[in-house]
């Protein structure tokens, strides 16, 4: 085998080791409901301190879904996962997994939060209703596409869910949750 077979080679196991550790149940996702309460509440304070206005829309919602740290990467073939909470007037009701995997032209790895606001009740409701969600297809997202340090008019959103994906630095853009799984689960009780 010449170098670059072996490098391809070596890509492609780790991209698998990945893709398993999505889709396999795993000790090392298992988190308890104190711990992801925590990072819901860190994200939180990072949207409200990154977003002008954040703190006001939120106010507005019915709930918000919350997935702090979500892992993504790829290497041709690419997959994310992360575990949040939904809160509806800043109380827990319930945890959640989200997951996706994708195919096509992408490298590499990252760490974002996801919020999702939901701003009609008859939204809310039928998401609840359901043990598992998929994005596009049960219901849709809207993503809010701007630039880091920017500000939130409430009164520009008119769509009954809209998402956000925030990053260390701010709002990242075109991105999308297209064909994401959100899944209810019960957080580990250590």
């Amino acid at each position: 085998m010449n170098g670059r077979q072996v490098t391809r080679r070596i890509a492609w196991v780790a991209v698998l080791v990945l893709l398993s550790g999505l889709v396999l149940p795993s000790a090392a996702y298992a988190k308890t409901a104190q711990e992801i309460d925590a990072s819901v509440t860190g994200a939180l304070a990072r949207f409200k301190s990154q977003v002008k206005g954040a703190d006001a829309f939120l106010q507005n919602a019915q709930a918000v879904l919350v997935f702090p740290g979500v892992v993504q990467a790829g290497f041709g073939i690419g997959g994310e996962f992360g575990k949040g909470a939904l809160r509806v007037h800043d109380d827990t009701v319930d945890y959640y997994s989200l997951g996706a995997g994708s195919i096509g032209f992408q490298f590499g790895a990252q760490v974002k939060d996801v919020i999702i606001v939901f701003l009609e009740r008859q939204a809310l409701d039928s998401f609840r209703a359901k043990h598992g969600w998929n994005v596009g297809v049960d219901g849709s997202v809207v993503l809010v596409n701007l630039g880091a340090h920017a500000a939130l008019d409430t009164t520009t959103y008119n769509e009954p869910v809209v998402g956000f994906v925030v990053g260390q630095k701010g709002l990242m853009y075109n991105l999308t949750l297209q064909g994401s799984k959100i899944t209810r689960i019960t957080p580990s009780a250590q």
